[in-house]
Order: C-alpha cells, then structure tokens, then sequence
C-alpha cells in the first residue's frame, strides 16, 4: 500500500507508483499529515469532498489546512489555511476553481483554488453547519445546522431564504435532490417535508412508517435520479422510500454486527442512468459495507476493528471511494479494485462472511510461499557432497523457519535480530508486529458474548476506586476487566488486576478486541503460576527471582534482608504493576517489544535486572519507607542497561535456578473458543466469591431494611409533622373563632352605637328637610307673586305703550284730518253749493275709511317686516349653501388636478422603465452572445488540448512500459546473481574450514550487495525524476510545447478577464436594478428572507 506523508510541503505528489487494480484491499494510497519537531504528532483530516468531475478531492484537517488532491495529475496543493476546524466541504460550484468550507466560527466562506484568495464569507448561523447541499446547477447552496437551514446564491453570496423551526424540533438535513428542482429537509422528529425551489412552497410529506418504527432518522441518501430516498439511524434497519408515490417500499435488515447507522451513500454506475443500485453503509464498528437493494446482498466492504472509518465520499463518476480513518489518515481506495476483489470466485461462503481476516492472513501465507519458494540453479563451482549438505541444512533451515514463523508473514528471528539492532521496533508498525508475537486469535463471537453479559459486580464502582479522568478510559476499563471477570472468576478477585490491565487498555483503547486478548494473552504466558498461592503474592515466582539475585548480586540482596526488605517489596510492586509506575510510557514500549519477543521467564529477569541497576541508591536506603517508595515511583535509570541485563542475566544464569525450566514456553490463545484459566485455588476463589455474594447479600439486604426503616421513619416524621400541623392548625382555628366572636360583639355594639347616631341624624335632617321645604315653598310663593307683579307691570307697560301710540296716531290723525278740513275748506269755497249737502256723509265716510286705512296700515307694515325678517333668513342660507357649494367644487378641482399630475408622473415613469427594460435587454443579449461565441472558442480549445494530451500520455505510457521491462529484468537478473553468491558465501562461513579463508569475500559480496541496492534505487529515480521534468518529450519538440503552452496561458489569461468582466457586469445590473425596483416582499411563509 503507497503511503504519503504531507509533512510541511504545501505541494507534490501523491504516489510515487500508483497501484494497479490488484492493491490490496483496493487502497490506493494513504494519506497522513504528520508534524515533526519537539512533540510529533498527527494532524487529523476531518471532511473530504470531490467535485463534479470526481478527479479532484478536497480535505480538510483539523488545523484548517485545506488540500487540493489532483488524482489524474498526481498532485496535491495546500490551498488554504483557515486556522480553524471545518465542519463540511463542498466543491461542485458553477465556478470549478472555488470551493465552500464551514468553519468552527460558525461562518461558511468561499475560497478560490488558483488564487488561493477568499471570494466572499458568509454569516448568518448560531450552531455549527453540519452540511452544504449545491444545486445541480452550482448556482444555490442550502447550509444546515441543528436549529436552521439558510438558502444561499452563489453569484451575489447573500442570502435568499432561511428555514424557520421550532426550538423543539430539530433539523437532521436539508438538501437538493438531484436533477430536479425541489428541496428535501428531514427533521428530528422523523419528519420529512419536499420543497418547490422556485416558490418554497411545501409540495408533499412523507407519511409515518406503517408499523410504527421506532427508528430515528440520523442519516439520508438519495440517488443520481431523485426517485429512492434512503434513512437510517440508531438500528440496523434502512428504509427505502419512493419519492415518486411517497410510500416505503422496503426495509433493509443489515447484520446484527451492526447496531447504528453514521453514513449512507449510493455507489454511481456509468450504465444504470442514475437509478444507482449499490448503497454505502458505514456503521457504528467503523466498517463501510456496500450491499446490493435490491438483492440485499453484500458485495464488499471497506473498513476495520483496527482500521475504521470515521465519514466517507464517493466519487460521482464512482472509480475512487475517499475514507476519513478514526486515526486521522486519509484512504483513497479504488472501486474497481474493490468489485474485482469481490466478484472473484470465494470459498465457501460462510467462511468468508465469518472471518475475513483469516482468508486475508491465508492469502498473505501463501504469497509468501510462493515468493520464498524460488528455484535454486545448481552451484558451478561445488560438488555434489557440498551439494548434499546444503540439501540438510535446507531442511533444518525449513523446520527452525516454521517454529519462527508469525502470523501476517513475519519472522520471529529476524524480528530479534531488528530488536537487537535497534533496540526497540517502529512505532508505526509497533502493534502490528505485538499481534504477530502475541499470535492473537480475535475471537469476535466468543469476546462479543464475553461483553454481553454485560458490567461484572466487582467493578460496578471502579470508578470510585480508580477516578480516571476520561470517561472513554474508564468505560473501556470496565468493560476489559468484565470480560476478564466472566472468562476466568479469579480475575474478579484479583486486587491488582486493574493495575496490570491499565497500560494495555490505554493502548488499545480503541480496539476492544485486541485489548482483551493481549491482557488474556499476557496473563496466560507471562503471569505464569501468579495465583497458585492466591490471595497471597506468587511466593513461588519471587523465590525464582530471589535465587537469580543471590547468584549475580549477593550483596545487594544481603543489603535487603539486613533492612527486612523481601521480595514483595522490590519485585512484587514491577510485576503487579508491570512496570506501569516506574517507566515511562516511551520506556515501557521499549521494555514490552523485548518482553513479547522473548521467553517468558525474560519478564521476571527484566525485574531483577532493574534490581540489580538500581544497587547504588538502594545501598544507600535503609529506612523500609524509602525502599517502596523507590519501586512505586520513577527513578533516574537508563532502561536500555536494563535491557542488557536482563540479557546478559538470561544467558549467565544457571539451569538449575533459571526461570525458564520452572516456565512453559510461549502458547497463544486458541482460535474460536479461549481457553479454560483454572491455575489458581478454586476453593478459595469460590469461598470468596460466595463470601462476597454472601455480603453483596447482606448488604442488600441491609440497604433493603434501612431503606424500609428511613421510609417508615420518614411516614412517622411525617404523620408526626401533620399531626402537629392540624393541632396547629385546629388551635390557630379556635383562636381565631374566639378573635372573631369578639370582633362581632365589638362590632355588634358600634353598629348599635352607629344605629342611634344614625336616627338621630335621620331626625335631625327630617326637620332641616321640613324647613327646607317650608322656605322652598315660601320662596316659591314669593317667586310667584313677583312673577305675577312682574306681569302686570309688564302689562300695564304694555297699555300704557299702546295708549301712547294710539294717543300719537290720533294725534296725527287730527292733524291730517285738521290739514284735509283746511283743505275742504278750502275746497269747500270752491264748491260750497255741492259739498253742503253731502258734508255728514263725507264726514262718516271718512271717518270709516280713516279707520280702515289705519288697519290695513298697521296689517302692511307686519307683513313687510315678516317678509323682511323671511327674505334676510333665506338670503342667509343661500350664502351659505352657496359658500358651500363653492368649497366642494374647488376641492374638485384640487383633487383632479393632483390627479391628473399623478396619472403624468406615472405614465412617464412607465416610459423611462419601459426604456431602461429594453437597454438592459439589450445588454443581456450582447451578454449572452459574446458568452455563446466564448464557450465555442473555449470547447475548441479544449478539443485540441484534449487530443495533444491523449497523444502524449499515450507516447508517454508506451516509453514508460518498456523503460519499466528493461530496468525490472536487469534488476532482477542482477539480484538472481547476487543473492545467489551471498547465500554460498554464508554457507561456507559455517563450515570451521572455510571460516577464515572466505571472510574476507563475504564481506566483499555484502559490500557489492549494498551498492548494488543503491543503484538499483537510483535506477528506480531516475526514470521517475526524467518522466516528471521531461513530460515524455524529446529536445526537437520542445520549442514547438513551448510555443503551444504560451499560447495556452495567453488564451486561458484571456478566459479569465473576460469572464471577470462578465462577472462585474452582471454585478453592476443587479445593484442597479435592486436600486431602481426595490425587491417585491411576498407573503409569510415557513422560509423567510
């Protein structure tokens, strides 16, 4: 499997050689970002996304390094640094060079990959984004947190719609489906609700399971066509609904393996026109396992207990799967690979589903055979007696090769020679060659039923005893020391056994599995006869190492015995603890790589070599406080002198008090079942067992009855407090009875009181009221009497007034009547003869027509002042209707003059909007033209590229094929010579004849061996460096590639300035008609601006 490590290059290549369809488990290439300096460390990937092509990739760590992985131009780049985590990835936007990253902050920014510059950042969300969904068209983005879903457009960045909800429910996932333009949210609460994208009006909700599943809805998928929707959660059951009739067509059952459901997505197939049939599902054991929906079967998975997965993505051309690990690497596995490995013919099919690690291990064997088993050429230069012993040793060669041979193709005598060497094995490959030594069975089904008996009663409270700060830690303690406890019931007696499991449970803490069996595997072979004297220490192991001490260090441990320091002071506390106390952790792998690849009578001779390297500050204790507290505690010891010792004491110690007559050699776990622990005292771990259940008993029992008992006393506190109360309560009753029957009397003798004031002030008004009447009706009588005085004097005004005018107008009367008799008289002289007789009648006429006249007279002027008084009133309201009239018809006029200026300001604003519409129509057309004549430009442009490039890479690739053969039959035909020359050589080293004689030539071959592997890796670079400078081109083409990519920079230059313009432009006309035509407000819905 290629590996690449990031490391601090911001760019380079992927792989050095890119596997073929045949690497194993289908991993391409793994990718670490690791740190080095004072502390190294690993950087650990978060989020990966691939964009719409599916041949670039983007992670994102958790430093908030951003990385551009190139997959057909095997290269990655750092792109950005945001210094904060992300939360969610996307890299299909319309624009192919910029990508969408969700950050910590809460914020999403847009960065581009060629500038490597920010585009635009957005804000808007309370809680952490948990998803990015892009339109198939690259132009929207919905972003989704726990408590709101925001619709984004990605040419102008702002922000369109956001999805309201209740604080009760929250959101699990908003998304587009594919193809189509409608919008799927799903909700906390299971339920999932279709949106209109261009209305954001609700278009339908998926309906409640039928049987009324308890299933919660964690995590979604749908295929390349919209038409199956998949949801899973907190179970093993998947349902597929149809969006099309909206009804759940099928529930998948997936293996009881599987418990929860973290991620979904469909495989794509080139020939299944989007109706995508293979479904990714990742699981809580961190294995992603690909099955078939329609057949339910299982085609291939990807994923281990020691290799999980933490989130996945698939391609959408569907070649490359990229894999987050739970150890912070990334995976990038090739599904073509994966479907052949999975459609090769497999043996019998429950082998394979049960145990796929072994069929794995069988292959690894089998390989190894193979590769070993080369065809030896007859030695030239020998006879056949030479050739017959080297027949012999072969065979001895073959036997000792299969007692040392490990589990994953590894060697336990090289492995040796590698620890003597270096003193210590790889930190990368530590736990690996642990499981190799250790030969771990991985029982799944026998440790799985182990755990499901779930916390044993010794370590119910661990926690009290062994206050471990991370819960993690401490959960996975509990459960090893369980599992322990039922496999053997010493264990869950033994005092010590948390301090032995410790170290190995927070190695492995995240491999449970693994965990349990290397302490099994620890207990069974290098805890040997530790319990034979339980609950006492192993007084027999500490004899064997007291005796080794004597024999090489008398006097220390005459020092000890002087001072009354046994064995379970200096020995007993290193093997309890195995060394957890006195070591650090970097030291105690050291000590333990040596420990698995040796005898287990080398763990108690490390114990007296610490002893024995320890003598010069344990000669100057002499207090027993000061010796525990030098074996409880870390010391100033070089641990690789201990190491040594510990040798040098397994090969200077005699037969006859060495550790390893008195222990069995190394036995691995049996496969399937473990095997019986019973090397302790049954009957006592069984009369302490039933001891302990016998007390676990009483105190239940005891609880049970204290319990009972502070109930009863509480119901007696309690009766005794209400009882209490309702004296209380009934006292307080009387008192206030007694209160109020006073508070009545009192009450009743104010009331009588207020009685008698009250009639006495009834009497008192009585007699002011008949006074008051008594005046009323005096002044009343007064009032009267001068209303009628009043009357009459207005009366006698009145006739006075009349008499006076009638007085006057006799007077006038006379006068005329005086004036008319002159004027007879007069005329009377003229005519005496005729008026003498007539004069009485004339003077009775007169009279009579004087009163008449008088009459009519006064008739007259009545009605022409009532006319007067009519014609004033009338001409009054005619002024005043008029005056009104006047009013309402200027008011008129007013009004339809403002009106008709309004109708003008209007029709001239439709004229100039009318315009403004056509110029921009106008420039929309140019727009869309010059972008038409832009995109076939840039497609022809392409075309060429692309067939300059097919032609190259396909010169490239013949050159490189035949290149390869050569170096790789030379190479091999040098290394057949060489390894053959090397391996005579060491032959006739054993021979006592030829020792001195052929030195000197061995070391020559080794010497020539070694440059020869230099070169050969020379010769390996070489072609590498050559194919990377060169690109496959000879030196009469370089001129003619010169020009063609100038050309090409000058037209991609070009593409962009054009395509920024076009951009401005577009910019411009949307402010400009955002400030012409402010946006129209719709009506209320669930998705609010």
């Amino acid at each position: 499997m290629e590996s690449c490590d990031l490391g601090g290059r911001q760019q380079g290549p992927i792989w050095l050689r890119k596997p073929g369809p045949a690497a194993r488990r289908g991993v391409i290439v793994n990718i670490i970002h690791s740190v080095k300096g004072y502390h190294s460390k690993t950087i650990r990937f978060l989020n990966v996304a691939f964009d719409s092509s599916g041949d670039s990739l983007l992670a994102g760590d958790h430093q908030g390094n951003i990385y551009v992985f190139d997959l057909n131009g095997n290269r990655f780049n750092l792109v950005q640094r945001t210094m904060q985590a992300c939360t969610a990835l996307a890299f299909n936007l319309r624009r192919k060079t910029e990508f969408l990253v969700a950050l910590a902050d809460y914020s999403v920014k847009c960065f581009d990959t060629e500038t490597k510059e920010l585009v635009s950042w957005m804000r808007g969300h309370d809680s952490s984004v948990s998803s990015i969904s892009v339109h198939g068209l690259g132009r929207y983005a919905i972003t989704t947190s726990t408590d709101t879903a925001q619709l984004w457009d990605l040419d102008t960045f702002q922000r369109k719609r956001k999805l309201n909800v209740r604080q009760s429910v929250g959101i699990q996932k908003v998304f587009f489906l594919p193809l189509s333009n409608t919008i799927l949210s799903c909700f906390k609460d299971n339920s999932v609700f279709a949106w209109e994208f261009d209305t954001l009006h609700c278009k339908y909700q998926l309906p409640t399971p039928v049987e009324g599943s308890v299933l919660l809805y964690k995590v979604f998928a749908v295929t390349r066509d919209g038409r199956i929707f998949v949801a899973g959660g907190k179970s093993n059951h998947l349902h597929l609904w149809c969006l099309e009739s909206k009804q759940l067509i099928r529930i998948i059952q997936m293996p009881a393996k599987v418990r929860a459901v973290r991620h979904l997505e469909f495989l794509p197939d080139s020939f299944d026109g989007g109706s995508n049939q293979v479904l990714g599902v990742l699981s809580q054991d961190n294995i992603m396992r690909f099955i078939h929906i329609e057949t339910c079967k299982l085609l291939f998975d990807i994923g281990s207990h020691e290799e999980g997965i933490s989130t996945a993505a698939i391609s959408p051309n569907g070649r490359y799967i990229a894999s987050v690990m739970e150890n912070g690497s990334l995976n990038l596995y090739s599904v073509q690979a994966l479907t052949q490995e999975g459609n090769k013919p497999p043996p019998p099919t429950f082998k394979v589903v049960e145990d796929w690690s072994k069929c794995m291990s069988e292959a690894n064997k089998l390989t190894m055979r193979v590769t070993s088993g080369r065809p030896q050429q007859p030695w030239k230069s020998k006879g056949s007696k030479i050739q017959t012993r080297l027949l012999k040793l072969q065979v001895n060669t073959s036997l000792e090769n299969k007692e040392n041979e490990l589990p994953g193709g590894l060697n336990k005598k090289r492995l040796r020679a590698l620890l003597k060497g270096f003193g210590e094995y790889p930190a990368k490959y530590r736990m690996f060659v642990w499981r190799s030594l250790l030969q771990l069975p991985e029982n799944h089904f026998a440790f799985s039923s182990l755990i499901d008996k779930g916390t044993h009663s010794a370590f119910v409270n661990i926690q009290n005893e062994y206050p471990i700060k991370s819960r993690k830690l401490l959960r996975v303690l509990q459960r090893t020391l369980s599992a322990l406890a039922h496999w053997s019931a010493i264990f869950a007696e033994t005092p010590y056994i948390p301090l032995l499991a410790f170290p190995f449970v927070k190695l492995f803490q995240n491999n449970q599995l693994i965990c349990f069996e290397v302490v099994a595997t620890v207990v069974v072979n290098f805890c040997q006869h530790w319990f034979e004297y339980f609950p006492n220490p192993p007084v027999n192991v500490l004899s064997m190492m007291e005796n080794v001490l004597a024999h090489h260090d008398k006097e220390l441990l005459q020092h000890l015995v002087k001072y009354n320091v046994t064995s379970q002071v200096y020995a007993w506390p290193l093997l309890e603890t195995l060394f957890s106390e006195v070591l650090t952790r970097e030291e105690w792998l050291k000590v333990f790589d040596n420990i698995f690849s040796n005898h287990p009578s080398y763990f108690l001779m490390i114990v007296v070599a610490y002893v024995i390297c320890s003598r010069a500050p344990l000669l100057h204790c002499n207090q027993t406080g000061d010796f525990e507290y030098f074996f409880h505690h870390r010391n100033n010891l070089d641990i690789n002198v201990v190491i040594k010792e510990a040798y040098h004491l397994m090969e200077a110690t005699p037969l006859d008090i060495h550790p390893q007559r008195m222990l069995d050699d190394f036995i691995p776990l049996t496969k399937g079942q473990y095997p019986v622990f019973n090397k302790y005292p049954k009957f006592i771990v069984d009369y302490q067992t039933q001891e302990r259940e016998r007390i676990r008993q009483d105190e239940i029992e005891y609880l049970r009855e204290r319990q009972l008992a502070h109930e009863l006393e509480a119901k007696a506190q309690q009766q005794k407090a209400e009882d209490e109360a309702w004296y209380r309560k009934q006292e307080l009753l009387r008192e206030a009875e007694e209160q109020r029957r006073k508070m009545l009397l009192e009450e009743e003798e104010k009331l009588a009181e207020q009685r008698q004031r009250l009639a006495a002030v009834k009497r008192e008004l009585k007699v002011k009221e008949l006074q008051f009447l008594d005046a009323s009706r005096r002044r009343f009588l007064k009032y009267q009497q001068d209303q009628r005085e009043m009357e009459l004097k207005r009366l006698d005004d009145e006739i006075a007034r009349k008499a006076s005018m009638r007085e006057q107008e006799t007077a006038a009367t006379v006068q005329d009547v005086e004036v008319q008799r002159m004027e007879l008289e007069s005329q009377r002289q003229l005519f005496e003869q005729h008026l003498i007789k007539d004069q009485e009648a004339v003077t009775k006429e007169m009279k009579g027509e004087v009163d008449a006249r008088r009459r009519r007279v006064d008739l007259e002027h009545h009605l022409v002042q009532r006319l007067m008084e009519i014609d004033r009133e009338e001409k009054q309201k005619a002024q005043i209707v008029a005056e009104e009239n006047l009013a309402t018809a200027e008011q008129k006029r007013i009004d339809t003059d403002w009106r008709l200026q309004a109708l003008h300001q209007l029709r001239r604003d439709d004229q100039d909007r009318e315009k403004r519409y056509e110029e921009i129509a106008k420039l929309l057309h140019d727009n869309r033209v010059k972008e038409a004549e832009l995109l076939k430009d840039m497609r022809e442009a392409e075309l060429k590229k692309q067939e300059e490039v097919m032609q190259k890479k396909a010169q490239l690739e013949e050159e490189q094929k035949a290149a390869a053969a050569a170096d790789e039959h030379r190479k091999q035909f040098l290394e057949d010579k060489m390894n053959d020359a090397l391996a005579l050589a060491e032959k006739l080293q054993r021979e006592d004849g030829y020792f001195g004689e052929h030195i000197d030539n061995t070391e020559k071959l080794c010497d020539l061996k070694a440059g020869f592997t230099e070169r050969g890796v020379d010769l390996q670079r070489v072609p590498r460096s050559g194919n990377i400078c060169l690109n496959d081109l000879s030196a009469s083409e370089s001129s003619l590639h010169m020009s063609l990519g100038r050309r090409r920079e000058e037209l991609a230059c070009q593409e962009r300035e054009l395509m920024a313009e076009v951009r401005r432009l577009r910019q411009k006309l949307a402010s400009q008609a955002r400030t012409r035509h402010p946006p129209t407000h719709f009506q209320a819905t669930k998705w609010t601006p």
